[in-house]
């Protein structure tokens, strides 16, 4: 305070006369400091927030949606949520695992490689993308860092646990008649369980819900021989020719 104003001017201030107050009792606030142990900053615990979400109990697929865009991301990285797009009501829901990263710039679903390639695909097994439902399993991209760009991490299993209520009141919305897994994520979060997509590949049941089994769309841009990458991708077809026609079956 010297080297601020000189202390004829000390009087004149108000804040002076808690001065020698704060001088008595600096000795005992300092000893209670050291009493107390430090605390551990406080953690996030993402089920207790899931929970408190899901007590709010949304009513329609928009009041979810708000409770989705305004949570924080349980993985680390992600910018927004991305939600899933479609009408309400239509036939087929495709449910990957998260979004990518064009999707987290853009704020929609399957618009990245993976998801170019799903269009060329939908197009080619009669599925008009317009009427079907897409989303994921995991709201938010999960990411490393490396230089700028931004790499695709998957999802843990307690990650996958941690949105699952928010997937199953989605579907609840929208009420497909077929919910189509697209990779092991979405089959652990629809079925609540790992299972191998080799052994279970096609038709199954997600609890009440009729669904089908296959690769994710990035898993063929993975494929580094081109023969390869070209049979798996008309075995992806053919899983969606496949799904399209169990619907058009139901309706018989």
């Amino acid at each position: 305070m010297r080297s601020e104003m000189p202390k004829k001017y000390w009087r004149n201030l108000p804040e002076t006369r808690a001065i020698p107050e704060l001088i008595r009792l600096a000795p005992t606030r300092v000893m209670d400091m050291l009493e107390k142990e430090a605390a551990m900053p406080m953690k996030r615990n993402p089920s207790k927030a899931v929970a408190a979400m899901a007590d709010q109990e949304p009513r329609t697929l928009e009041e979810l949606n708000r409770i989705i865009a305004a949570s924080e991301p349980l993985v680390p990285g992600a910018t927004r949520a991305v939600l899933g797009e479609g009408p309400v009501g239509a036939d087929i829901a495709f449910v990957g695992e998260q979004p990518g990263d064009q999707e987290d710039l853009q704020g929609r679903p399957f618009v990245g490689p993976a998801g170019q390639l799903l269009d060329r695909a939908l197009k080619q097994s009669g599925i008009d993308r317009r009427q079907a439902y897409l989303t994921n399993a995991v709201k938010h991209f999960k990411f490393e860092l490396v230089g700028k760009k931004r790499l695709h991490r998957s999802p843990t299993a307690g990650e996958i646990k941690h949105y699952r209520w928010w997937l199953e009141r989605e579907l609840d919305f929208v009420h497909p008649r077929l919910v189509v897994a697209l990779g092991a994520s979405a089959v652990q979060a629809l079925a609540g369980k790992a299972l191998p997509i080799g052994r279970n590949r096609g038709p199954i049941q997600f609890g009440e819900r009729a669904g089908f089994v296959t690769v994710h769309p990035s898993y063929l841009l993975r494929i580094p021989d081109a023969a390869g990458r070209d049979a798996a991708y008309a075995d992806f077809v053919r899983d969606l020719e496949a799904a399209r026609k169990l619907v058009q079956g139901n309706d018989g």
